[in-house]
């Protein structure tokens, strides 16, 4: 059941009631339903031709002002119109202080601790929540109770009658409402388009580049595999042509060449000089010395150095 609608089925016995009721009963009429408990809904028994009649009935016009009080106004309209008003009794007294809550409601979502004692006169926070805590029960209004905060944190409201005059003003509002709900539902459509536009051109341009990006290392992947099948070549980053390793080898293969020129030319000398030493085939026979047993064997000796 829709919040509310079960307070229009309360109002029912006593819309029967009033069909029979003149004068005093009308008047006594008024100060049961606005008693009664869960009636929140006032608007169709003040409709009632016997109800009507006694806004100009002189004994019992200000049961007729309760009533329209209880319809559209609120605790703070009673206290400055109090004169003019017959009094409350205390469950008259709660119910209005509840139909100002629902009121405030329908206007603020947030409704500060502070200013609710203000306007509806209540002494403690304690009976100010006792207050919200039996509406949200009645099924007027639902909420949440941040004591932390101060706050009541409005979530729903039942609506209230609607005062004569005031429909046009609901009206406008209402235009208002529907004209601010449109632009803002034009500009989330102009959005969403440029939402749309921009999430296209973001794929085509990642597309690309993964296409760029694949292309690329292909190339790569293709030129280091070429490199690797190609034959190896010495490269000689320095300006003669030759590294700084060739360069050292170089000198060594130079000075190793030069010691086997060294050597060969002493054994070339060792050579000549024992062929000197050696007598030749012409001066052998008389008149010649022969050679001494010392000479000899240094010549074998000379022989065996050479080999």
């Amino acid at each position: 059941m829709e919040i509310g609608t079960q307070h229009v089925a309360k109002l029912e016995p006593f819309l029967l009631m009033s069909k029979a009721a003149k004068g005093a009963a009308a008047a006594k009429l008024i100060q049961d339903v606005t008693s009664a408990s869960g009636v929140f809904v006032f608007g169709e028994l003040l409709e009632q031709s016997n109800i009507q009649e006694l806004a100009t009935h002189e004994q019992h016009s200000r049961s007729y002002s309760l009533l329209q009080l209880f319809a559209y106004k609120t605790y703070t309209d009673y206290i400055q119109h109090k004169d003019s008003l017959p009094p409350l009794n205390d469950a008259q007294t709660v119910k209005l202080k509840q139909l100002t809550l629902v009121s405030l409601a329908q206007d603020n979502r947030i409704l500060p601790y502070n200013e609710l004692l203000r306007i509806l006169d209540m002494p403690t926070v304690r009976e100010l929540e006792d207050l919200i805590i039996d509406a949200i029960y009645l099924d007027i209004v639902r909420g949440k109770l941040d004591q932390k905060e101060g706050q009541f944190e409005v979530e729903y409201t039942m609506g209230r009658d609607l005062e004569p005059g005031k429909l046009e003003q609901l009206l406008a509002s209402l235009q208002n409402w529907a004209s601010t709900t449109a632009a803002v539902l034009a500009t989330l459509d102009t959005k969403l388009v440029e939402l749309s536009n921009r999430t296209s051109t973001e794929k085509t341009m990642k597309e690309a580049y993964d296409k760029g990006y694949q292309a690329t290392l292909r190339e790569v992947l293709d030129k280091q595999k070429d490199s690797r099948n190609a034959p190896k070549t010495h490269v000689f980053p320095s300006r003669s042509g030759i590294t700084d390793a060739g360069r050292v080898e170089l000198q060594r293969e130079q000075e190793r060449q030069q010691r086997l020129r060294e050597r060969a030319k002493n054994d070339g000398n060792d050579e000549n000089s024992m062929d000197i030493d050696e007598p030749s085939e012409g001066s052998k026979g008389k008149g010649r010395n022969r050679p001494s047993t010392s000479d000899a064997s240094l010549r074998q000796q000379r022989k065996r150095n050479r080999f």
